[in-house]
């Protein structure tokens, strides 16, 4: 009876100095724990913390929260210390599964930390997007609509990684980050390309008409060349056996001749080689060996009284008169063409 009573003080003042000990960490840990908490929200209410998240698009999320930005920043601090401050509070009393919890806890902290600042970041980045989007499409009906999408897809987007950074069910957000981008992409094909959106359907309605217009067009201008064609080779071939091509404006294309081209040379009947009755008959028209001399046109011989040739010499040898002594060409004074 003795010895237990022994063990049972020995347990009990092997006890109380770590209770002590216990009870003091936690106490000054609490204290500590209060007054860097209010500090830290001292300082981030100075530095504007509370205008930079409500900016960043949280301040819906606050909107109903009894607290501000500042203030759950400096409540999540106290909580974290506290945390380390009943690690080192029950770490007295040697290994145990209350701090192997909190071993397990606070290590788990840093990747918590990380996830709240990208979602913090990325809830920033969607507000500033749908402003962007809101404001750029303000003109267009559906420019709210795409703005909003463009946000929550955004925060999806940050929530996603959150989980992946604090390792909560990575075998299910990865599956669900695809089928959201795959159905996203499902609504823009068939939103723009299909004529979901009214104006897009309208964009493409005119679109497909210019191409068509354009392509009758061009098959009638292949058509015309087709059918041109044969025609002009027929022309080609049938002025390159005529030994040239007629100038343009000229009759053969059924056109007048214009101002400055060449006209084509009016046909005039052939002289006739005899002159009319009652004048004086001529000899044809025989070139003069000895070159272009004036002969004798209608002229009468005075000494043989005959008539001349034209081109002929004026007289014959033996006492008529020489070749050339009557330039004129005309006869005696009995002609009746001299005057």
């Amino acid at each position: 009876m003795e010895d237990a009573l022994k063990d049972m003080w020995r347990s009990v003042a092997t006890f109380a100095p770590k209770l002590a000990a216990f009870i003091l960490i936690l106490v000054i840990g609490i204290i500590v724990a209060k007054l860097l908490a209010k500090a830290v929200d001292k300082i981030l209410e100075r530095v504007g913390f509370d205008r930079a998240v409500e900016r960043g698009g949280v301040r819906k999320a606050l909107a109903r929260s009894d607290y501000d930005a500042s203030t759950i920043v400096s409540k999540l601090v106290y909580y974290a210390l506290l945390l380390f401050v009943l690690q080192l509070a029950f770490g007295v009393f040697g290994q145990n599964p209350i701090s192997d919890l909190l071993s397990g806890v606070i290590a788990f902290l840093p990747k918590l930390v990380v996830a709240l600042i990208i979602v913090v970041v990325a809830s920033a980045i969607a507000a500033a997007v749908r402003d962007l989007v809101s404001n750029a499409l303000s003109g267009l009906s559906y420019g709210r609509m795409l703005a909003n999408l463009a946000s929550i897809f955004i925060l999806g987007l940050g929530i996603i990684a959150a989980l992946n950074q604090v390792g909560i069910a990575l075998t299910v957000t990865l599956p669900v980050l695809v089928a959201i981008l795959a159905t996203i992409g499902g609504i823009l094909v068939v939103g723009v390309g299909g004529g979901l959106i009214k104006p897009m359907q309208q964009r493409w309605e005119n679109y497909l008409d210019k191409v068509e217009e354009e392509g009758r067009n061009v098959r009638q201008q292949l058509a015309d060349r087709k059918s041109s064609a044969p025609q002009q080779t027929a022309d080609q071939a049938r002025y390159a056996t005529q030994g040239g091509y007629p100038q343009t404006g000229s009759p053969q294309y059924g056109q007048d001749p214009q101002y400055g081209q060449d006209r084509p040379q009016q046909q005039y009947p052939a002289p006739s080689p005899q002159l009319p009755q009652g004048g004086p008959q001529t000899a044809p028209y025989q070139p003069n060996p000895y070159g272009q001399q004036p002969g004798q046109y209608g002229g009468q011989d005075p000494y043989q009284g005959g008539q001349g040739g034209y081109g002929q010499p004026g007289g014959q040898p033996g006492g008529q008169p020489g070749y050339g002594t009557n330039p004129g060409g005309f006869g005696g004074p009995s002609d009746p063409n001299r005057r």
